[in-house]
């Protein structure tokens, strides 16, 4: 009789501390520099998330704790419609989990890729949704840093939303951010120059992503980092001789719009709300109906074929052909010493908290959290941006250490480099937004 009850898994508590137990594991639909993503069914509610797991061992390795901790910690202030909001986060002895909003219609990248180009309706549908996200993340005193197609997921209705926060951070409303992150041929001259930035920088990269989705290319680009950065700093802003084709006049101004040099100009970054009136008032956007959009009630003009998969299906081989150890269901060691861990373990274990959406109240550590530092390391994650050939993958998200001397502002530069905080037309999920803190960071 023994050995058949082996074959019964144990009952799950679900009023117990959330653990991978409460999950079914289904297939893989993703992957990233740490570990993968697939699709999960909790066991009770029987609803469907996304799990993103990272392997421990090899977050140390790349010296990227920090990174993992400060975006566990970003994601639990943010919900938003057009977000991939997060709604568990646990770990156990191996790996550090995200279980978040389940995207299954896919990145814009993979139908970018699939279709050539994105039609000129679509795509303003989509930046309008963005636009929602954005706004709501830069009054939390978020900026995302990496916008781009391959960060931009569909859900199986076509409704655009931002996800991986990586290398995103609280701006300060007092000191600008030099640190180089993001995505080379996505960031704004103002990350590249070096010369200073805070939340504006984001708005640029939107409009980046949407002239590439338009035309299937980017408007700076070039062979090697020394060259893309020129041409970012310095190239006229061109279309291609068939523009017409594809994109409106009005599309085009709003294109000219968000990819402006200078912050103070740019479409969206007028401070004190001024730039999301700019925004909905833009003739680009004229046909948009903001409340019935931000309401998710507009049908989106496409949407993706669930028919077929919307993501790279061979993802779930590596695991099949044992390239790979599966992830599964481990029991945590009980009690364990943290005296005795390596000082990079103890940081996740001390840092890296249960959260559960059900039982806990999103809280900000904005203005409490210095950004998050890596313990016994002078250097944050820094991955390649090359291929073993040694040409640019301008895609690659990239990162480095915030440098210690970030410039202060003068009373004569603070409106031209960080516009105060975008007004608030909504309830904030914390009432620490008010407090002014001068926060020496990233």
């Amino acid at each position: 009789m023994g050995g058949v009850c082996c074959c019964f898994s144990e009952p799950v508590d679900f009023d117990a501390e959330v653990t991978l137990y409460h999950f079914d594991l289904h297939r893989a639909v993703g992957k990233g520099a740490f570990g993968k993503v697939r699709v999960v069914e909790h066991k009770r509610s029987k609803k469907l998330y996304a799990l993103k797991y990272i392997d421990k061992a090899r977050c140390i390795r790349q010296k990227a704790i920090a990174n993992i901790i400060q975006e566990r910690r970003l994601l639990e202030e943010i919900d938003h419609p057009f977000i991939v909001n997060l709604r568990y986060a646990f770990q156990d002895d191996e790996n550090c989990f995200f279980v978040l909003d389940l995207m299954l219609g896919g990145d814009l990248r993979f139908h970018l890729e699939r279709k050539g180009y994105i039609q000129e309706d679509v795509v303003r549908f989509w930046m309008a949704e963005l636009a929602c996200a954005l706004e709501y993340l830069h009054r939390q005193r978020i900026i995302h840093r990496d916008l781009k197609p391959d960060n931009i997921l569909l859900d199986a209705m076509g409704h655009a939303h931002i996800t991986d926060f990586n290398v995103a951070i609280h701006y300060s409303e007092r000191r600008m951010h030099t640190s180089v992150a993001g995505s080379m041929a996505y960031m704004a001259p103002q990350v590249v120059g070096r010369k200073g930035y805070s939340w504006a920088i984001d708005w640029w990269s939107l409009g980046i992503t949407a002239y590439e989705l338009i035309f299937h290319k980017r408007p700076f680009d070039g062979r090697n980092a020394e060259k893309m950065i020129h041409s970012i700093l310095k190239d006229p802003l061109r279309f291609p001789e068939d523009a017409s084709t594809r994109i409106s006049e009005a599309g085009i101004s709003a294109l000219r719009g968000f990819i402006t040099r200078d912050p103070d100009t740019r479409l969206g970054c007028r401070p004190n709300g001024q730039g999301k009136k700019d925004i909905h008032q833009h003739p680009w956007f004229e046909s948009i109906d903001w409340d019935t959009l931000e309401n998710k009630d507009c049908q989106p003009p496409f949407v993706p074929d669930m028919k077929q998969a919307n993501f790279d299906v061979s993802h779930e081989l590596d695991e099949f052909l044992m390239v790979e150890k599966p992830l599964t269901h481990t029991k945590r060691k009980v009690n364990p010493d943290l005296d005795k861990m390596k000082p990079e373990l103890r940081q996740l274990e001390e840092q890296f908290t249960v959260y559960d959406f059900t039982s806990s109240k999103r809280m900000s550590y904005y203005p409490h959290n210095q950004p998050v530092t890596a313990i016994g390391t002078d250097i944050d994650m820094e991955r390649t941006t090359h291929s073993t050939d040694g040409t640019l993958i301008p895609t690659a998200t990239i990162a480095e250490r915030s440098q210690a001397g970030t410039p202060l502002l003068d009373s004569n530069s603070q409106h031209r480099h960080i516009p105060p905080l975008p007004s608030s037309h909504g309830p904030i999920l914390h009432a620490t937004l008010g407090y002014t803190v001068i926060i020496i960071s990233a």
